[in-house]
């Protein structure tokens, strides 16, 4: 374990480097999420006295939004799909098949460490923009959401990675994968609860993402945290999410498996 916690090291070493990227673009997905809690109290100042839509109080789909911003920057995957993928095409992964390093924990500990230098620069601004919305933020809805939700959060991380992981794998079989990734990028968006909450869909929708993996790469904890799944509720999803993020671990290692048959470098 010695070696992969040198690479984590050495990881947030590079990865702080890249402080000031790191800190623009924190700055720069404020806009976005400024202009969507807008469009919100908007919606909320024009519903004739209504106090709720959907379900859902100003308050609560205000630090909604807040909860994606915060999970979001614990979880998403940063360029290591378009890194894993140049590596399988550049050659670089011949170091790793002469030594006992397993190329798959290698890039997890680069996850990390890139997770922890994002949030260490991340930090400030995302804590000034949470200060100036303090009136909406609410503590857990119970002891067990407090303890569920960063149980999910860690299982959030890594079924983003696995998943980024395995796709990263068709490198291995074309020259350029930006069409696969952009594909997937684009249904997680929209079906993972980033542009709205997921139980305003109908519930036929509702029942129908529950059994995808997008809901639990970023809807999941923080409904956990909402309450919002509670109960019988919360521990089912919990084995859901838990069995997709072993179907992507298995779906990485099968991709790697296949895709080494494939490969072969030249020169030294």
């Amino acid at each position: 374990m010695r070696k992969y916690l040198h690479v984590i090291n050495i990881g947030i070493q590079s990865n702080l480097a890249y402080r000031f990227n790191y800190l623009t673009r924190t700055l720069f997905s404020f806009i976005p999420l400024f202009a969507m809690l807008s469009l919100w109290r908007t919606v909320y100042a024009a519903g004739d006295g209504a106090r709720e839509h959907s379900g859902y109080t100003q308050t609560q789909i205000i630090f909604y939004y807040l909860m994606v911003a915060v999970v979001d920057v614990l979880t998403a995957v940063n360029e290591d799909d378009w890194q894993i993928a140049a590596d399988i095409r550049e050659g670089n992964i011949s170091q790793f098949l002469l030594k006992p390093v397993d190329y798959l924990t290698y890039r997890l500990c680069l996850f990390v460490s890139g997770r922890l230098a994002y949030v260490a620069m991340a930090a400030v601004p995302l804590a000034l923009f949470i200060f100036c919305f303090r009136h909406n933020v609410v503590a857990p809805a119970s002891l067990a959401a407090a303890l569920a939700f960063p149980v999910s959060l860690v299982m959030t991380a890594l079924l983003q990675f696995f998943i980024s992981y395995g796709l990263a794998m068709l490198a291995f079989w074309l020259l350029e994968i930006s069409t696969f990734i952009f594909i997937v990028f684009a249904f997680e968006y929209l079906a993972s609860g980033h542009m709205f909450p997921l139980d305003m869909l109908p519930p036929l929708a509702q029942h129908m993402l529950a059994f995808t993996p997008f809901p639990y790469q970023l809807y999941f904890p923080v409904s956990i945290y909402l309450g919002r799944a509670a109960g019988a509720e919360l521990y089912t999803g919990l084995l859901i999410q838990f069995a997709w993020v072993a179907a992507a671990y298995l779906f990485a290692r099968f991709m790697w498996s296949r895709g080494i048959k494939k490969y072969s470098a030249f020169g030294g």
